[in-house]
């Protein structure tokens, strides 16, 4: 069960086996639809790490650093497997090359090649894409919810004609990121406010885990994913600073997130929910449609100016309240 009182709720405990059923309908959909590869057995690992921590995190409540380090080792997995970032392309720039050190190694008889740079960042993106899911994850129905989105846009992305030279090679990836989508809209019925069973954090940050190597799995989703979850990304960036400057521990949760400031200004929980993934799916569906590197620049330039206007908009409206 959950702890409510935890975190200020004053409700009953929900069950928090959500995670546990959303691993097991992965890995059974995997073994079923997917043809397994190195990458796919390394994704399975590092995920397969992941929900343990959060499992075990949900019963024991884990040290922050545990946690840190075993979401490390999980974003290692995926680099020594062959998941990583190669090259990423910068607005008006071009593209900056990750594969100008290496070194290389035999893995159970296969030559794996590492890449130093593309290592650094690959372990970056998936460090912050696994703590940004798991700070949305603070009212029901909205990591579902964002999960749903984010991988049917990857999965949009990876059949979208034209942007890739060999769509055969795609194949895993759309299928596993249109396999992550069913589940968590599945979820997302049993998720969504009043909550009937939640999925902790062996859901949240399987979630997160999954969505972050299948941006990277086959190239070219980094900049979609970026815009699809850019709203969470920058809530976790603004939370975190607030905490550190306040002198706060950046690792304490509390109830100055985002969707939590929508609950402030008198939004339901549920039109909270619903207002959040729209804004979510308007900037997925811009990022699959205009597939540029210019294009996303000036989009996530515009997510970054309505960030800022949302967020001035829900500090100071409670203070006019309290005022008037």
């Amino acid at each position: 069960m959950d702890r409510p009182e935890r975190y200020g709720f004053k409700r009953a405990p929900i069950p928090y086996y959500g995670g546990v059923a959303i691993y097991l309908a992965f890995l059974i959909s995997l073994i079923v639809f997917v043809p397994f590869d190195s990458r796919v057995v390394g994704l399975l690992i590092g995920g397969t790490l992941i929900f343990l921590l959060g499992f075990f995190d949900d019963k024991f409540s884990l040290s922050p650093f545990l946690r840190l380090f075993v979401q490390f080792l999980a974003a290692v997995i995926l680099v020594i497997f062959g998941i990583g970032v190669l090259s990423i392309k910068l607005p008006f720039l071009g593209s900056i090359d990750f594969t100008s050190i290496k070194f290389s190694f035999s893995l159970f008889d296969v030559k794996t090649v590492i890449y130093l740079f593309g290592a650094f960042f690959t372990v970056f993106w998936v460090l912050a894409i696994i703590n940004a899911m798991n700070f949305v994850d603070g009212i029901s129905g909205l990591n579902s919810g964002v999960s749903a989105i984010a991988a049917f846009m990857v999965f949009l992305l990876s059949i979208h004609p034209g942007i890739h030279e060999n769509p055969a090679g795609q194949f895993s990836v759309a299928t596993i990121a249109l396999i992550l989508s069913a589940l968590a809209l599945a979820f997302f019925v049993f998720d969504f406010y009043p909550p009937k069973i939640l999925m902790g954090d062996s859901g949240s940050t399987f979630f997160g885990f999954m969505i972050a190597a299948l941006a990277i799995f086959s190239g070219g989703k980094v900049a979609t994913a970026f815009l699809v979850l850019g709203l969470p990304i920058l809530d976790m960036i603004w939370v975190v600073l607030r905490r550190i400057l306040s002198g706060q521990s950046f690792w304490r949760g509390d109830l100055k997130h985002l969707h939590h400031r929508l609950l402030g200004i008198g939004l339901s929980e549920k039109v909270a929910v619903l207002s959040y993934l729209l804004i979510v799916a308007v900037f997925g569906v811009m990022a699959v449609a205009f597939v540029s590197t210019n294009q996303k620049f000036f989009i996530i330039i515009g997510l970054f100016i309505l960030m800022l206007l949302l967020g001035s908009a829900l500090i100071f409206l409670p203070k006019i309240k309290e005022k008037k």
